[in-house]
């Protein structure tokens, strides 16, 4: 395996690529050249400043450039018959996140995108308890950092929650409501859309890079019981009825609190990637999950840019 783009995650890759039983770093790539070469030196392996120059020693590649380079990087290496983990937005454009899938199964290769969320405890917990989400809140907020924004909060870190509530409501989206606006940077620093779905779900996300403290937590509400979910602790709290039926008071409510196992997810990510490769069988982010989110993103984006030009004309912005 190779890594192309080893910045400030894409040297992680290397690290667990490095380390796992089923797989060998051969190369790494960079446009800065001479941190290919710190990174190629920390693990023993060759350092280029063109990824292309991996091709011919690779069968699997991990993509972690910026955003703007994810197709042209992409569609490299799958046109030379290397299988793709590419970081995720998959594309910044919807027609060209199509390319790749076609491009992948055209040339019968693995292309997983990275949303790591899907990897957590967290996503096993709510995939053995859900049933059938009614109403999701969810909330990611961080402290401004200037890497990541040359796309908007929305790319940046709502795709994420966007992705794992797709994962959890299985319908298409009727509709999306979304306001945001830019405060640090050229692009929306701070997002809120409420997206609701075909079955009548509606999922309320709130996406921050200007915040004064971290914080990652859902609530989910579903016919039998609300389940609240804070990632940073790694903590869930279930409240529920004891008994079918209305309930009299606090007395007929069962409430469950619980951690869950704390799991390195992009280790995860990356041996799921392989066994994929290894084993011929789909990804477990396939190309058309990353477009799916990709779609629902800037889809929030056509919204919250149409809300801020009223915003704007209203002499508010």
């Amino acid at each position: 395996m190779g890594v192309a783009g080893v910045g400030h995650f894409g040297k992680f890759h290397a690290a667990k690529i490095a380390a796992s039983p089923r797989a060998e770093l051969v190369a790494v790539a960079d446009s800065d050249a001479a941190r290919a070469r710190d990174v190629a030196a920390a693990h023993g392996v060759t350092g280029f400043s063109d990824g292309r120059d991996m091709v011919g020693q690779i069968d699997a590649v991990t993509i972690a450039v910026p955003t703007r380079a994810h197709f042209e990087v992409a569609r490299a290496f799958l046109e030379a018959g290397v299988h793709v983990l590419l970081e995720k937005p998959i594309a910044d454009d919807l027609d060209d996140a199509g390319r790749l899938i076609a491009l992948a199964d055209e040339k019968e290769l693995v292309l997983q995108i990275g949303h790591l969320p899907r990897f957590s405890g967290a996503a096993e917990f709510l995939r053995r308890r859900l049933d059938n989400p009614l109403f999701i809140e969810s909330l990611r907020i961080a402290p401004f950092k200037p890497r990541g924004t040359d796309v908007s909060v929305v790319l940046d870190l709502m795709i994420h929650d966007l992705d794992f509530i797709l994962s959890l409501v299985h319908a298409p989206i009727a509709s999306i409501d979304a306001a945001g606006a830019p405060v640090f940077s050229d692009s929306e620093d701070i997002a809120n859309a409420r997206v609701k779905f075909e079955n009548g779900c509606i999922a309320n996300i709130t996406a921050s890079r200007i915040s004064l403290k971290t914080e990652r937590q859902m609530r989910i509400f579903q016919s039998d019981a609300y389940i609240a979910v804070d990632f940073d602790k790694r903590k869930t709290r279930i409240v529920g009825k004891k008994s079918a039926g209305p309930i009299a008071g606090l007395a007929d409510v069962a409430m469950q609190e619980e951690s869950y196992e704390e799991v390195d997810e992009l280790e995860r990510e990356i041996e799921a990637f392989i066994a994929a490769v290894k084993n011929g069988t789909p990804p477990a982010v396939s190309g058309e999950d990353g477009r799916r989110a990709l779609e629902a993103a800037l889809n929030v984006t056509d919204s919250l840019r149409a809300n801020w030009d009223i915003v704007q004309a209203a002499g508010g912005g």
